[in-house]
């Protein structure tokens, strides 16, 4: 037999954990690829800075709630509050009305018209409001005990801003002479239950 028919019949035989290594090898780049070209079509479906701006709604169980305690939510990155008023609470809005800038609500912007009352709420019990200060967007301390404050002597209970002393009464409307020029906004609200509210929901058939 010549050297070269030696050489030809001594061919090394394939490896087969190199094969296979070659095989997983490929088929690693392969994945890398499908999934750089399924990136963009994921990445387009993830929501929006709009969609996740605006948030959806929250559904807060109430049932619990007790007289005069304040709950407060998230909703669309802003601190809610849900405050369940007493009786002399709610008698005690009337009585601070001549103190207040805008007692009536007539700025169409500060709350849905089915909140523009003087419980500001679809229910008088429930009050429902951004806790936000319209100054510079603090958010006040609830307090509702009555008596005189060392911002107020004569308080009949309400909110105050201790960023820069704004105050507000029970139903989130703001007093004369303070740095907030605007009443606390209410959100859209509504009932899913008796126990249960929903924010960011109008009413049915609420304009």
């Amino acid at each position: 037999m010549s050297e070269t028919e030696q050489l030809a019949s001594v061919q090394p035989t394939a490896d087969p954990s190199r094969r296979r290594l070659l095989l997983a090898t490929t088929g690693a780049v392969g994945a890398v690829g499908v999934a750089a070209a399924a990136w963009p079509f994921l990445a387009s479906l993830r929501p929006s800075a709009r969609a996740l701006a605006v948030g959806a709604p929250v559904e807060v169980f109430i049932g619990d709630l007790e007289p005069g305690q304040l709950v407060r939510v998230q909703w669309r990155g802003s601190t809610i509050g849900i405050l369940r008023r007493t009786q002399t609470m709610l008698e005690n809005l009337p009585v601070v009305e001549p103190r207040l800038r805008d007692p009536d609500s007539d700025d169409a912007g500060q709350q849905p018209e089915y909140a523009r009352n003087e419980h500001r709420s679809i229910k008088p019990e429930y009050l429902v409001l951004n806790m936000h200060c319209t100054h510079l967007g603090c958010v006040p301390s609830m307090i509702p005990q009555v008596g005189a404050q060392p911002f107020d002597a004569d308080w009949r209970g309400g909110f105050f801003c201790g960023c820069h002393r704004s105050t507000f009464d029970l139903a989130g409307r703001v007093f004369r002479g303070v740095p907030a020029g605007r009443n606390l906004l209410i959100p859209p609200h509504s009932y899913v239950d008796d126990d249960n509210i929903i924010i960011g929901v109008d009413p049915e058939g609420a304009a």
